[in-house]
């Protein structure tokens, strides 16, 4: 079996700020990459900032890597990513918030199955006769993030330039031990989550960063088989409108608690082929 690309989609955040995500296709593997937004500014990696920087390397990692299970897959490209990281890097960062880091699902094909690795919150659906299946993290009920928001409401919500409040609890947050996510550090892989799930030719496969899953998530717009019905007649421009139209409806972030009103929204349709 085989990937066919249907449709993608990768919206910036805003225009003012390059877009950290990344997504693609190779025949039997996919990929989403969400780059952790800056908490500084650029330096580290020289000139670009590092979420830009980690989101090109992987992209470049798995669209060069081997055909091979989904972990040794995800392993090829962090081993490459400290590698370049010990390359490039102009200095010491001034603390652990300042590494790059980012969120990845990542599927392959082999057999009769779909393996899934992911690390961080990037989400992906999988339809099929059966119905649909979430692949990565589970939704979360109650959103860390969008409740560290709330909390800092009176700080400014939304605001391009972060105050010092609100940047002190981001860099607190980044700095946790124990992370699950991609970033330069070896011990990257260790928190790697993986599962093989059933799948047949024309199913379809969702990828999704967490800002476009935000829709079935932190919005709750759609449930997971109401959104592949959305995406049938609207396409994921068609979705994308909505996502960003929900957003522009609440810019204070009030109803829905979040640090930027608009973050880089990127998803991937892909149908599988025998």
């Amino acid at each position: 079996m085989h990937f066919d690309l249907i449709q993608s989609l990768s919206l910036a955040g805003s225009s003012c700020t390059p877009n950290d995500d990344r997504a693609g296709a190779a025949n039997a593997h996919a990929w989403v990459i969400d780059g952790a937004t800056d908490l500084g500014p650029p330096g580290l990696m020289g000139t670009r900032g590092g979420a830009a920087w980690l989101a090109g390397e992987a992209q470049a990692a798995f669209t060069a890597a081997p055909d091979a299970p989904i972990e040794v897959i995800c392993t090829s490209v962090a081993d490459r990513l400290a590698t370049a990281y010990a390359a490039t890097r102009t200095r010491a960062p001034e603390g652990r918030w300042e590494l790059p880091m980012a969120s990845l699902l990542a599927v392959r094909l082999v057999g009769d199955m779909l393996e899934c690795g992911w690390l961080g919150d990037c989400a992906g659906l999988l339809r099929s006769a059966g119905g649909v299946t979430r692949l990565g993290p589970p939704r979360q009920e109650k959103d860390e993030e969008a409740e560290r928001a709330a909390s800092l409401a009176q700080h400014g919500l939304g605001s391009p330039k972060r105050s010092a409040p609100i940047l002190e609890v981001l860099r607190t947050a980044r700095s946790r031990p124990g992370l699950r996510i991609l970033g330069v550090e070896p011990e990257t892989m260790a928190s790697l989550e993986t599962t093989r799930i059933p799948c047949t030719p024309g199913d379809d496969v969702l990828l999704m960063s967490d800002g476009f899953s935000a829709l079935i998530d932190a919005y709750a717009a759609y449930d997971e088989a109401a959104l592949f019905e959305g995406l049938a007649v609207q396409g994921l421009a068609g979705l994308g409108e909505r996502l960003r139209a929900i957003e522009a409806e609440d810019i204070a972030c009030a109803r829905f608690p979040r640090f930027k009103t608009s973050d880089d929204a990127t998803a991937l349709w892909l149908r599988i082929g025998e």
